[in-house]
């Protein structure tokens, strides 16, 4: 680890120069056709074997040691988001209403960094490090499914990845085993009334008001139909309906999403929705429609690789800077690379209030407190090698 902090910290102004750059120049969710031309760049610049295209904008890298060893994925993501940068900071976004509000471009530094490191020691390396430049994590369907369809976990023994998370202060890692991240899901639900003169709301289905008693009806499915010992949110995140004060509108639309970690608690949620979706309208004298989209399954750790994770990250960094991770309401389609492969998903502490990292991810005004991105190279490299030295260790009995 002396070689890897040694080399990172000589690697780590252009580290900060990378994440800058992509800072300035996002590109959207399915839409990084530039960011990945300028990923393959840097990974040939490094002398990585590059395989572009994976998945859409996807890439796969890798750096093969002289020994035998492991093949061991590490992963990372490169969209931003539909968000209109307020930063006051010199590397703030150029392109007017996206914004890498997520840290997917400090994730994306990190990697290079950490794909440069095993390329000056590959004479060292036992395996295949194999890294996975993400696109699209942050819109369903998501990107992991074509990479994985198009062959780029095939092989791997071992999947890792981070994210870095402002809510957890700079100097911290967390994770747990089993499920980590919730199944977002999205509702869509289109109401049908009869629209007509505000002074006559007798001659009219008011799909203003069918609304509301849906929104309202909707807010029982967690409370009083779900066991309160499963965590599961219904949120109504948006309510379009009527053009002017003396109209009663004639449709409504409701958007939303709903957020489960079992399969059991998310099919009893969408029946429910379904239930009162349909018989809260026709209460009303309504029509209503409702379009379930499932998002990204659960993220769920392998119990062995997270136990992996609270030993590695105590020997690197101090058991004072690990913590088990509560349960997380947002998604990640890292899910679908667990379904693959054992691994584990893990957060390093980005939040500090001096550098201005105190903004929520998503929000304007977000940003990170960059030397995260150190932490972040070292805990992925401790668990590749960890998981390496253990399957050595595993063949060398396995041959006595």
């Amino acid at each position: 680890m002396a070689k890897l902090d040694a080399q990172l910290q000589t690697a780590y102004p252009t580290m900060v120069a990378w994440r800058r750059y992509m800072h300035q120049h996002p590109e959207l969710s399915f839409h990084e056709k530039e960011t990945s031309r300028w990923i393959a760049q840097r990974l040939r610049e490094i002398g990585c074997d590059v395989k572009e295209g994976v998945g859409g904008y996807g890439l796969v890298a890798a750096v093969r040691g002289d020994k035998p060893g492991p093949v061991i994925a590490l992963r990372t993501d490169f969209d931003a988001l539909p968000i209109q940068d307020e930063k006051a900071a010199d590397y703030a976004s150029k392109v007017p209403g996206v914004m890498h509000a997520c840290g997917h471009d400090a994730h994306t530094a990190t990697m290079l960094a950490i794909a440069a490191f095993y390329q000056a020691n590959r004479d060292q390396l036992a395996g295949e490090r194999r890294f996975l430049f993400q696109p699209a994590e942050e819109v369903s369907p998501g990107g992991a499914i074509g990479m994985i369809g198009e062959g780029a976990v095939q092989g791997v023994d071992a999947v890792y990845g981070v994210h870095l998370w402002t809510p957890f202060p700079y100097g911290t890692v967390a994770s747990r085993s089993g499920p980590f991240m919730a199944a977002p899901d999205e509702i869509y639900i289109d109401i049908a009334g009869k629209g007509g003169h505000g002074a006559l709301p007798h001659e009219t289905v008011d799909a203003v008001l069918v609304g509301a008693a849906m929104v309202q009806a909707l807010q029982t499915v967690v409370s009083r139909s779900v066991n309160p010992l499963d965590p599961s949110v219904v949120t109504i995140g948006s309510f379009h309906a009527g053009s002017t004060a003396n109209v009663i509108a004639e449709r409504c639309r409701l958007t939303g999403t709903v957020r489960t970690f079992t399969e059991d608690v998310r099919t009893l949620i969408r029946g429910r929705l379904e239930t009162i979706v349909e018989h809260t309208a026709a209460m009303h004298g309504a029509r209503a429609t409702l379009e379930y989209r499932g998002g990204y399954p659960t993220v769920v750790n392998d119990a062995r690789e997270a136990d992996r994770f609270f030993g590695v990250a105590a020997r690197t960094f101090g058991a004072e800077a690990v913590t088990e991770s509560p349960l997380i309401m947002a998604g990640e389609d890292f899910s679908y690379y667990l379904r693959e492969v054992p691994g584990c998903f893990m957060f390093v502490g980005a939040g500090n209030p001096a550098c201005g990292a105190t903004f929520p991810h998503h929000h304007p005004r977000f940003d990170i407190d960059e030397r995260a991105m150190l932490m972040s190279a070292k805990l992925m490299v401790a668990m590749a090698e960890d998981f390496a030295a253990e399957a050595s260790s595993d063949g060398a009995r396995s041959e006595r």
